[in-house]
Protein backbone atom coordinates (compact mmCIF):
# COMPACT_ATOMS: atom_id res chain seq x y z
CA UNK A 1 0.00 0.00 0.00
CA UNK A 2 2.85 2.13 0.71
CA UNK A 3 3.85 3.53 -2.85
CA UNK A 4 7.99 4.88 -3.30
CA UNK A 5 8.29 8.84 -4.16
CA UNK A 6 9.21 7.99 -7.27
CA UNK A 7 6.08 6.00 -7.80
CA UNK A 8 4.37 8.74 -6.51
CA UNK A 9 5.89 11.08 -9.26
CA UNK A 10 4.52 8.88 -11.73
CA UNK A 11 0.90 9.09 -10.27
CA UNK A 12 1.31 12.38 -10.07
CA UNK A 13 1.62 12.07 -14.18
CA UNK A 14 -0.89 10.37 -14.26
CA UNK A 15 -3.11 12.46 -11.80
CA UNK A 16 -1.80 15.85 -13.79
CA UNK A 17 -2.99 14.51 -17.40
CA UNK A 18 -6.25 13.65 -16.05
CA UNK A 19 -6.78 17.01 -14.35
CA UNK A 20 -6.42 18.20 -17.92
CA UNK A 21 -9.40 15.87 -19.06
CA UNK A 22 -11.92 17.47 -16.69
CA UNK A 23 -10.51 21.46 -17.59
CA UNK A 24 -10.89 19.65 -21.67
CA UNK A 25 -14.86 18.76 -20.42
CA UNK A 26 -15.65 22.14 -18.85
CA UNK A 27 -14.68 23.98 -21.90
CA UNK A 28 -17.69 21.69 -23.60
CA UNK A 29 -20.80 22.71 -24.42
CA UNK A 30 -22.52 19.64 -22.81
CA UNK A 31 -26.27 20.47 -23.35
CA UNK A 32 -27.72 18.42 -26.13
CA UNK A 33 -24.77 15.79 -26.57
CA UNK A 34 -24.98 12.38 -25.68
CA UNK A 35 -23.28 10.88 -23.23
CA UNK A 36 -21.54 8.43 -25.71
CA UNK A 37 -20.37 11.68 -27.55
CA UNK A 38 -18.53 13.10 -24.25
CA UNK A 39 -17.14 9.68 -23.94
CA UNK A 40 -15.70 9.78 -27.36
CA UNK A 41 -14.75 13.20 -27.19
CA UNK A 42 -12.94 11.79 -24.00
CA UNK A 43 -11.06 8.72 -25.33
CA UNK A 44 -9.71 10.99 -28.71
CA UNK A 45 -8.08 13.70 -26.54
CA UNK A 46 -6.96 10.91 -23.93
CA UNK A 47 -5.24 8.74 -26.47
CA UNK A 48 -4.15 11.57 -29.26
CA UNK A 49 -3.73 14.51 -26.93
CA UNK A 50 -2.40 13.31 -23.67
CA UNK A 51 -1.00 9.64 -25.23
CA UNK A 52 -2.04 7.98 -22.87
CA UNK A 53 -4.85 4.90 -21.99
CA UNK A 54 -8.07 5.31 -20.67
CA UNK A 55 -7.77 2.89 -18.11
CA UNK A 56 -11.48 1.68 -17.76
CA UNK A 57 -11.76 0.96 -21.14
CA UNK A 58 -11.59 -3.18 -21.00
CA UNK A 59 -11.41 -3.30 -17.11
CA UNK A 60 -13.64 -5.75 -16.06
CA UNK A 61 -15.50 -6.09 -19.69
CA UNK A 62 -16.14 -2.38 -19.29
CA UNK A 63 -16.28 -1.03 -22.85
CA UNK A 64 -16.62 2.99 -22.48
CA UNK A 65 -13.85 4.91 -21.26
CA UNK A 66 -15.55 6.75 -18.08
CA UNK A 67 -19.09 6.38 -16.32
CA UNK A 68 -21.55 9.14 -17.12
CA UNK A 69 -23.99 9.03 -13.86
CA UNK A 70 -27.28 11.31 -14.33
CA UNK A 71 -29.44 12.59 -12.11
CA UNK A 72 -30.72 9.83 -10.03
CA UNK A 73 -27.87 7.63 -11.19
CA UNK A 74 -25.34 7.34 -8.54
CA UNK A 75 -22.40 5.96 -10.23
CA UNK A 76 -21.12 3.40 -12.94
CA UNK A 77 -24.00 4.57 -15.60
CA UNK A 78 -22.58 3.67 -19.18
CA UNK A 79 -23.06 6.46 -22.07
CA UNK A 80 -25.21 5.63 -24.72
CA UNK A 81 -26.36 7.38 -28.24
CA UNK A 82 -29.93 8.03 -26.36
CA UNK A 83 -28.72 9.64 -23.27
CA UNK A 84 -28.34 13.42 -23.88
CA UNK A 85 -27.81 15.47 -21.59
CA UNK A 86 -30.66 18.27 -21.31
CA UNK A 87 -30.96 21.58 -19.14
CA UNK A 88 -31.46 21.56 -15.99
CA UNK A 89 -29.56 17.66 -15.50
CA UNK A 90 -26.55 16.77 -13.18
CA UNK A 91 -24.16 14.34 -14.27
CA UNK A 92 -21.39 13.03 -13.11
CA UNK A 93 -18.47 12.11 -15.15
CA UNK A 94 -15.80 9.72 -13.62
CA UNK A 95 -12.74 8.99 -15.84
CA UNK A 96 -9.31 6.83 -15.00
CA UNK A 97 -5.94 7.40 -16.68
CA UNK A 98 -2.94 5.52 -17.00
CA UNK A 99 0.69 7.04 -18.52
CA UNK A 100 3.46 4.61 -17.94
CA UNK A 101 2.14 2.07 -15.59
CA UNK A 102 0.44 4.30 -13.46
CA UNK A 103 -3.27 5.22 -12.97
CA UNK A 104 -5.10 8.02 -11.80
CA UNK A 105 -9.18 8.48 -11.13
CA UNK A 106 -10.96 11.38 -10.55
CA UNK A 107 -14.57 12.33 -10.79
CA UNK A 108 -16.38 15.96 -10.86
CA UNK A 109 -20.45 16.23 -11.27
CA UNK A 110 -21.46 19.01 -13.90
CA UNK A 111 -24.20 21.37 -13.80
CA UNK A 112 -26.28 21.69 -16.86
CA UNK A 113 -27.88 24.44 -17.75
CA UNK A 114 -29.88 26.21 -15.30
CA UNK A 115 -30.12 23.56 -12.23
CA UNK A 116 -32.61 24.00 -9.39
CA UNK A 117 -31.41 25.25 -6.45
CA UNK A 118 -31.93 22.35 -4.79
CA UNK A 119 -29.75 20.40 -7.44
CA UNK A 120 -27.17 22.69 -6.66
CA UNK A 121 -26.78 22.47 -3.13
CA UNK A 122 -26.79 19.11 -3.22
CA UNK A 123 -23.72 19.33 -5.65
CA UNK A 124 -22.16 21.43 -3.56
CA UNK A 125 -22.47 19.68 -0.50
CA UNK A 126 -20.98 16.78 -1.84
CA UNK A 127 -18.01 18.88 -3.13
CA UNK A 128 -17.30 20.04 0.17
CA UNK A 129 -17.72 16.75 1.61
CA UNK A 130 -15.04 15.21 -0.53
CA UNK A 131 -12.61 18.23 0.73
CA UNK A 132 -13.53 18.07 4.45
CA UNK A 133 -12.43 14.34 3.96
CA UNK A 134 -9.37 15.86 2.06
CA UNK A 135 -8.07 17.40 4.99
CA UNK A 136 -8.35 14.49 7.32
CA UNK A 137 -5.09 12.90 4.95
CA UNK A 138 -1.70 12.82 6.98
CA UNK A 139 0.86 10.45 8.43
CA UNK A 140 -1.13 9.02 12.13
CA UNK A 141 -4.84 9.43 11.25
CA UNK A 142 -7.14 7.22 10.33
CA UNK A 143 -9.05 5.69 8.07
CA UNK A 144 -12.27 6.71 10.04
CA UNK A 145 -11.43 10.14 10.35
CA UNK A 146 -12.02 10.58 6.54
CA UNK A 147 -15.54 8.38 6.87
CA UNK A 148 -16.21 10.63 9.82
CA UNK A 149 -15.92 14.37 8.51
CA UNK A 150 -17.77 13.00 5.17
CA UNK A 151 -20.78 11.72 6.55
CA UNK A 152 -21.23 14.45 9.63
CA UNK A 153 -21.33 17.22 6.67
CA UNK A 154 -23.41 15.10 4.92
CA UNK A 155 -26.25 14.88 7.45
CA UNK A 156 -25.96 18.19 8.65
CA UNK A 157 -27.09 18.97 5.40
CA UNK A 158 -29.76 16.75 5.01
CA UNK A 159 -28.22 13.94 2.56
CA UNK A 160 -27.43 10.44 3.27
CA UNK A 161 -24.13 8.41 2.22
CA UNK A 162 -24.24 5.75 -0.31
CA UNK A 163 -22.52 3.02 2.03
CA UNK A 164 -22.20 -0.08 -0.79
CA UNK A 165 -19.19 1.86 -2.87
CA UNK A 166 -16.10 3.36 -1.69
CA UNK A 167 -12.63 4.94 -2.64
CA UNK A 168 -9.98 2.62 -2.95
CA UNK A 169 -6.14 2.35 -3.26
CA UNK A 170 -4.41 2.47 -6.71
CA UNK A 171 -0.81 2.42 -7.77
CA UNK A 172 -0.20 0.05 -10.71
CA UNK A 173 -3.72 -1.61 -10.47
CA UNK A 174 -6.86 0.49 -10.55
CA UNK A 175 -8.08 -1.30 -7.36
CA UNK A 176 -5.61 -1.87 -4.18
CA UNK A 177 -5.97 -1.81 -0.75
CA UNK A 178 -6.65 -0.11 1.38
CA UNK A 179 -10.88 0.22 1.06
CA UNK A 180 -11.67 3.78 1.89
CA UNK A 181 -15.14 4.34 3.44
CA UNK A 182 -17.11 7.17 3.14
CA UNK A 183 -18.14 6.58 6.78
CA UNK A 184 -16.93 5.86 10.08
CA UNK A 185 -15.39 6.77 13.34
CA UNK A 186 -12.92 8.96 14.38
CA UNK A 187 -9.67 6.89 15.34
CA UNK A 188 -10.53 3.68 13.58
CA UNK A 189 -9.77 1.88 11.34
CA UNK A 190 -6.03 1.82 9.65
CA UNK A 191 -3.76 3.95 10.56
CA UNK A 192 -2.09 6.41 7.42
CA UNK A 193 1.41 5.88 6.50
CA UNK A 194 3.47 8.41 4.39
CA UNK A 195 3.56 7.35 0.86
CA UNK A 196 -0.04 5.50 1.26
CA UNK A 197 -2.07 6.65 -2.36
CA UNK A 198 -6.47 6.27 -2.49
CA UNK A 199 -9.10 7.71 -3.99
CA UNK A 200 -12.03 9.31 -1.80
CA UNK A 201 -14.80 9.38 -3.88
CA UNK A 202 -18.39 10.17 -1.84
CA UNK A 203 -21.73 9.60 -3.01
CA UNK A 204 -24.01 11.69 -1.45
CA UNK A 205 -28.24 11.08 -1.60
CA UNK A 206 -31.12 13.45 -1.71
CA UNK A 207 -33.38 11.01 -0.69
CA UNK A 208 -32.65 7.75 1.03
CA UNK A 209 -29.01 6.20 1.14
CA UNK A 210 -30.25 2.42 -0.37
CA UNK A 211 -29.54 2.26 -4.22
CA UNK A 212 -29.99 -0.75 -6.57
CA UNK A 213 -28.42 -1.84 -10.39
CA UNK A 214 -30.26 -1.50 -13.66
CA UNK A 215 -30.56 -4.53 -15.76
CA UNK A 216 -27.70 -3.53 -17.63
CA UNK A 217 -25.45 -4.56 -14.73
CA UNK A 218 -23.31 -1.45 -14.72
CA UNK A 219 -25.59 1.34 -13.69
CA UNK A 220 -26.33 1.82 -9.99
CA UNK A 221 -29.66 4.35 -9.15
CA UNK A 222 -31.11 5.64 -5.77
CA UNK A 223 -34.08 3.69 -4.71
CA UNK A 224 -36.34 6.40 -4.72
CA UNK A 225 -35.57 8.30 -7.90
CA UNK A 226 -34.10 10.87 -5.76
CA UNK A 227 -30.64 12.98 -6.99
CA UNK A 228 -27.22 11.58 -6.15
CA UNK A 229 -23.75 13.52 -6.71
CA UNK A 230 -20.69 12.35 -6.31
CA UNK A 231 -16.60 13.81 -6.49
CA UNK A 232 -13.61 12.02 -6.28
CA UNK A 233 -9.72 12.86 -6.14
CA UNK A 234 -7.00 10.66 -6.42
CA UNK A 235 -4.73 11.48 -3.30
CA UNK A 236 -1.16 10.74 -1.50
CA UNK A 237 0.12 10.95 2.36
CA UNK A 238 2.72 12.99 2.27
CA UNK A 239 5.11 13.82 5.22
CA UNK A 240 2.98 16.91 6.41
CA UNK A 241 -0.03 16.09 5.27
CA UNK A 242 -1.62 15.36 2.08
CA UNK A 243 -0.99 16.21 -1.77
CA UNK A 244 -3.83 15.90 -4.44
CA UNK A 245 -2.50 13.99 -7.37
CA UNK A 246 -5.47 14.64 -9.41
CA UNK A 247 -5.91 18.62 -8.38
CA UNK A 248 -7.73 20.76 -11.02
CA UNK A 249 -5.99 24.01 -12.11
CA UNK A 250 -9.46 25.75 -11.07
CA UNK A 251 -8.79 23.99 -7.33
CA UNK A 252 -5.49 25.39 -7.12
CA UNK A 253 -6.65 28.66 -6.70
CA UNK A 254 -9.59 28.44 -4.64
CA UNK A 255 -8.82 25.25 -2.26
CA UNK A 256 -8.05 27.29 0.68
CA UNK A 257 -11.61 28.06 0.54
CA UNK A 258 -13.04 24.54 0.29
Amino acid sequence: MVKRPDEIEKLGEAGRLLASVFHMLDDMPLAGLSTLAVNDRVEDYIVNQLHARPASKGQYGYGYVLNCSRNEVVCHGVPAATDILADGDIVNFDITLEKNGYIADSSKTYLIGAVAPAARRLVQTTYEALWHGIRQVRPGAHLGDIGHVIERHAKRNGYTVVREYCGHGIGREMHEDPQILHFGKPGTGLRLKEGMVFTIEPMLNQGAAQVETKDDGWSVVTVDGRLSAQFEHTVAVTATGVRVLTLRAEERKRRADL
